[in-house]
């Protein structure tokens, strides 16, 4: 981090770069969201965003998945500059966003909001394998295949959106508060599933409210408070640390 105010704890596992974030603003209006972020995710990484509301953690995850323009700042995803590109631009070069509120399609069955993750994909038999992938990482979407997806709980909503964003085939997925509303069973299978993905080599990164459960999935964490990265570390430093049990654990 070339930021100095960031309290940095402990030691970087070595990851060849995928995604990296330089100095990033994003203004909504006269509103300054974020004041210059810089994180970086690595090719397998699991990276977590933790913060209070409104600390700039959704608007960062936009900012990198082209949802939103940055005003100042630079992005790079694989090599590439990226900043000034949009999202249908950025799912081809291998980069997916499930964000909050899951954004399923709510008058189409399961079999079409996940055909739809595919949608620039001309490989059938790949796909057909996804497909398959996708009901054995989350079976109860195989039971639910023909049902309309708003009919679904809110925990086989968020299943489905991330089932979707997989079928893109993506080297980097960003998940935006996926145990948002749910039940802790549903939550434990939703993040089971994450480190199943990410050991196919999926790197992510992940916003989430529950900070132990994210720094726990995570290799490396940033700390977010009013639109800057005030700490970072290795998932578990981070877990370890006093100020973030006291401010983000309850403790």
């Amino acid at each position: 981090m070339s930021d100095a105010h960031v309290k940095t704890l402990g030691e970087r596992q070595a990851f060849p770069p995928l995604l990296s974030v330089d100095g990033i603003k994003v203004h909504y209006g006269a509103i300054q969201a974020l004041k210059g972020v810089s994180l970086t995710v690595g090719k397998g990484e699991v990276v977590a965003l933790i913060g209070a509301n409104g600390a700039g953690k959704t608007s960062t995850l936009r900012a990198v998945s082209g949802m939103l323009k940055p005003s100042a700042g630079r992005i790079q995803f694989n090599g590439h500059e990226t900043t000034s590109m949009k999202a249908h631009q950025l799912v081809p070069r291998g980069m997916a966003h499930a964000p909050e509120g899951r954004g399923v399609f709510p008058n189409m069955s399961v079999q079409e909001n996940l055909e739809l993750g595919a949608y620039l994909r001309k490989d059938t038999a790949g796909i057909q394998a996804d497909l398959e992938k996708s009901f054995t990482l989350f079976p109860v979407l195989k039971e639910r295949r023909k049902q309309m997806a708003g009919t679904l709980s809110g925990g086989e909503q968020q299943m489905l959106a991330i089932a979707r964003a997989l079928l893109s085939k993506p080297q980097l997925l960003l998940l935006d508060e996926p145990s948002l509303g749910l039940a802790p069973q549903v939550t434990e299978a939703i993040f089971r599933t994450l480190r199943e993905v990410n050991a196919t080599g999926v790197s992510v990164l992940l916003v989430e409210q529950n900070a132990h459960l994210a720094l726990n999935a995570a290799h490396y964490g940033y700390v977010l408070e009013t639109g800057e990265v005030v700490m970072a570390g290795p998932g578990k430093a981070l877990l370890e640390s006093a100020e973030v049990r006291r401010a983000y654990l309850g403790e």
